[in-house]
């Protein structure tokens, strides 16, 4: 997986699974574009992950998170649940505001 914060008035954190990133994916109006400069950022391990979410979580960030391994991790943290992650094209996406 990447992390990477994108500072604006708060955080907005990128966790994307590494093997997606560079991708586009589409399914009827909606689509997934998985840009490198946005969301290449630390490889981390899924642990490191589940840290760095529940340290952001604290900080109110954003989260933008993108991949099977990546959404474990935010489920793992605590801060969604299988019932919230959308799909598109099969890829599992969760938006934190």
């Amino acid at each position: 997986m990447f992390f990477k914060i994108h500072q604006s008035y708060r955080a907005v954190v990128a966790l994307c699974d590494k093997d997606i990133i560079g991708k586009r994916f589409e399914e009827g109006n909606m689509q997934l574009d998985l840009r490198e400069n946005f969301y290449k950022g630390e490889h981390v391990t899924h642990e490191e992950a589940v840290r760095r979410i529940r340290f952001y979580i604290k900080e109110d960030a954003t989260f933008n998170i993108v991949g099977t391994k990546s959404v474990k991790a935010a489920i793992a943290a605590g801060i969604t649940s299988e019932e919230h992650v959308g799909r598109v094209s099969g890829i599992p996406f969760v938006l934190i505001l």
